[in-house]
């Protein structure tokens, strides 16, 4: 018997036992035997052919023992995949559960917010119809008549009011000469002239025929804003470079409108700003803290946008904003005329800005001294509303 017969034996799927592939060592010397008694071979090759046998076997018992380990893990993995499909039938149970229990509560949810819809909506329509009867009755009836009558008539009334107060504080300013001759009186000694305390005029004026000292002053102020700006200057003094234009809408402002009347928009908010802060410094500069100015903006974004405009050109912080700070926000011009009302009789001076949004200045904001508007374009204008109808 040759070497070829002890080669590996093929695996296969059934187990190898031990009374299959294991031989008693009697066995195989009978076999060597009986091969030395056919083929003659030397002591060497007999050894080699026992040491080749051994390790074949030991090789068998290995792979036996790996396919064990592996028909065990083979169980393991069953069970692990029968656990794992239970529970993946579980969770899509409940998963499905929880989808039907959504869609039950989302298909409620829209019909009762469906239905406040349809409440909400005929309540807005009972509401209009009532307000049209409402209107059609006071057009109709006397009492509507009167009351509409009585509106109109404390519109004027109020207009009258703030005209009649400009014209007394006019008549107060102007200076009548006396037609009575004054008695001789004897000619006192020459003594030096005292300095004469300047005392600002509750009410500023700066026309081109009267306070030329304040004339002057204001001007020198606008030629140093255009000419050396200073952006670390204090607060309360622009800190932002001025343009020749921008000084000569706020020489306008001062000199041909007496410090009350609407300069045209400049096209930016923040260009206006620039605008009010340049008046607002000057009158500071002037007044000291007796100023105070309100804005009137119809909607929070726009007073917003003028405060953070002020913060950066006057170097002012948002503590300055409020109540009883130098710079007030209105939305309404019925609240920012009782607060100018309020500060007036406190001998303060109240400096009244307007919007360019604002297309309609309330007869109250005109009986104060100091009134900036920033007229909108119609061209601007014009395309709002084309926006607004389309």
């Amino acid at each position: 018997m040759n070497s070829d017969q002890f080669s590996n034996p093929k695996p296969t799927t059934k187990p190898v036992t031990d009374s299959e592939n294991t031989l008693d060592d009697s066995d195989r010397f009978a076999e060597f035997d009986s091969v030395d008694g056919q083929t003659p071979a030397s002591e060497n090759e007999l050894v080699t052919q026992i040491e080749t046998g051994i390790s074949d076997i030991e090789q068998i018992e290995l792979k036996e023992q790996r396919i064990a380990d592996l028909q065990v893990k083979e169980q393991n993995l069953k069970k692990e995949i029968a656990s794992l499909q239970a529970n993946y039938s579980s969770i899509s149970e409940q998963l499905s559960q929880t989808q039907n229990a959504m869609s039950v509560v989302v298909q409620e949810s829209l019909a009762h917010l469906e239905q406040r819809k349809q409440t909400l909506v005929i309540a807005i329509e009972q509401l209009e119809r009532r307000s049209e009867r409402i209107r059609a009755e006071m057009r109709t009836t006397f009492a509507g008549t009167s009351q509409e009558l009585a509106i109109r008539v404390q519109g004027f009334k109020d207009y009258l009011t703030g005209s009649l107060q400009d014209l007394a504080a006019s008549a107060e300013q102007l200076q009548l000469t006396s037609t009575k001759q004054p008695p001789l009186a004897p000619i006192p000694s020459v003594e030096p002239p005292l300095p004469k305390k300047v005392v600002a005029p509750s009410t500023p004026q700066f026309t081109e025929q009267r306070f030329q000292s304040t004339n002057k002053e204001i001007r020198q102020m606008l030629d140093e804003y255009r000419t050396k700006p200073d952006y670390y200057g204090e607060p309360w003094k622009l800190r932002r470079t001025f343009e020749p234009i921008h000084a000569e809408r706020v020489s306008q402002w001062f000199f041909d409108q007496g410090g009350r009347g609407a300069l045209k928009t400049m096209g930016s908010r923040l260009q206006n700003i620039l605008i009010s802060s340049a008046v607002i410094s000057i009158l500071s500069e002037l007044h000291g803290d007796r100023l105070r100015a309100l804005i009137i903006a119809n909607t929070p974004e726009r007073l917003g946008e003028w405060r953070r405009g002020l913060q950066d050109c006057l170097g002012i912080v948002r503590a300055d904003f409020g109540p009883d700070r130098g710079v007030i926000l209105f939305e309404s011009a019925d609240a920012l005329a009782i607060k100018a009302e309020r500060l007036v009789k406190a001998k303060e001076l109240p400096l009244i800005i307007v919007d360019d949004s604002e297309e309609k200045i309330s007869l109250s904001l005109l009986q104060f001294p100091l009134l900036l508007a920033f007229a909108p374009d119609p061209q601007m204008v014009k395309e709002r509303e084309d926006d607004f109808f389309n």
